[in-house]
């Protein structure tokens, strides 16, 4: 029988209302089904979706909502139909718990693209009617499809941002072949998906050009994320510059930005993915048209391509850029992620500091 029960044993951190200020809340997790794995969380990352939800910007926020979708640990039990994964094996839990097993894209492992729509980890509403809490919290249980395997040898602390962030960039990287090497990328953005996307650049062998409105970047993207070459990207003449030269590019920039002095930027065929949210997206359609250029747009990952990135990312040693903190401490982290003032990925130490 597991440790883990239907009782409210279950520690986490709460919002209770729109102000998103979080305090120890407890709760009950539904008791592990045969097809289940009851994880125990070590780490989970803090993503913009934390903010979103916890004060209610998208108007559908369901209190106390305790957030966290970038969620690793360790299988403390698995259901009697549970073959994938054993007791002691370091696993993750990504943006989605649930979904109908039954559609087109649920059978091709893109789940996240489910027809009846897959059940979001934390604010949606699962099979048995109960609201889902995510991983800021000391354990949960999913259904075994939804968990992925982390090698053994590859940080839990660094696992836990790929299952957002991570698989953000490289679901769409992978989708439009942007890992044929000697190609060249374009990232707008160096943030916590943004400096992801230029190490997965970097690793599937491409020339990996990075944009910013920031001076104060170039030398973090140059020296220390390994980009080839550095553009302000309010400099008509550096931009000028690089016309028709990209073969890809990936958007990661939420704030409201110009679109057609990018996509000048690709070459003839180009592609341009958008995998951040900003208010709107307008360009000219001779942006497109003349150059041919295709724009695409992206969220997370299936199954099986989260899987990939996972062991693509132990296999290359591919870590994200993260700054581990206490529970404590996860109000003015969000706070700090508002004002983008974070390199990269705050990740919580769950299993150190909620106690």
């Amino acid at each position: 029988m597991s440790s883990h029960t239907s009782s409210e044993d279950c520690l986490g951190w709460a919002a209770r209302d729109p102000s998103g200020f979080l305090s120890p809340y407890k709760f009950s997790r539904r008791v592990p089904g045969d097809d289940d794995v009851s994880i125990t969380i070590t780490h989970c990352g803090i993503c913009y979706a934390d903010v979103l939800w916890t004060r209610n910007k998208l108007g559908d926020s369901k209190y106390p909502l305790v957030p966290g979708h970038e969620i690793a640990g360790i299988v403390e039990t698995v259901g009697a139909n549970v073959h994938r994964f054993k007791v002691g094996d370091h696993v993750g839990v990504g943006t989605y718990v649930n979904s109908c097993r039954q559609c087109e894209y649920c059978e091709d492992g893109q789940e996240v693209c489910c027809t009846g729509g897959s059940t979001n980890t934390f604010n949606g509403i699962d099979f048995d009617g109960t609201v889902t809490k995510g991983g800021y919290s000391n354990y949960i249980v999913v259904h075994e499809r939804y968990c992925y395997r982390i090698p053994e040898n590859y940080p839990l602390a660094s696992a836990a941002p790929l299952l957002c962030a991570g698989i953000t960039v490289y679901s769409p990287m992978i989708r439009h072949k942007m890992n044929q090497p000697g190609k060249s990328l374009g990232v707008i953005g160096l943030g916590g998906l943004g400096h992801l996307a230029v190490k997965f650049g970097k690793a599937f062998g491409l020339n990996v050009t990075v944009f910013s409105t920031s001076i104060s970047k170039k030398e973090e993207a140059l020296s220390v994320l390994g980009s080839d070459k550095f553009v302000l990207s309010s400099d008509t003449e550096q931009m000028e510059a690089l016309s028709k030269s990209l073969d890809f590019i990936i958007d990661a920039a939420s704030g409201d930005h110009p679109f057609d002095p990018y996509m000048s930027t690709l070459k003839v065929g180009g592609t341009m993915v958008l995998v951040g949210f900003p208010s709107q997206v307008k360009f000219s359609p001779a942006s497109l048209n003349l150059g041919m250029r295709t724009i695409s747009g992206s969220v997370t990952g299936g199954t099986r391509v989260t899987q990939e990135m996972i062991d693509f990312c132990a296999a290359h040693g591919i870590y994200p850029n993260i700054d581990v903190i206490p529970i404590q401490y996860s109000n003015e982290a969000i706070e700090r992620v508002i004002k983008n003032d974070v390199k990269y990925r705050f990740v919580i130490d769950i299993q150190g500091s909620l106690k």
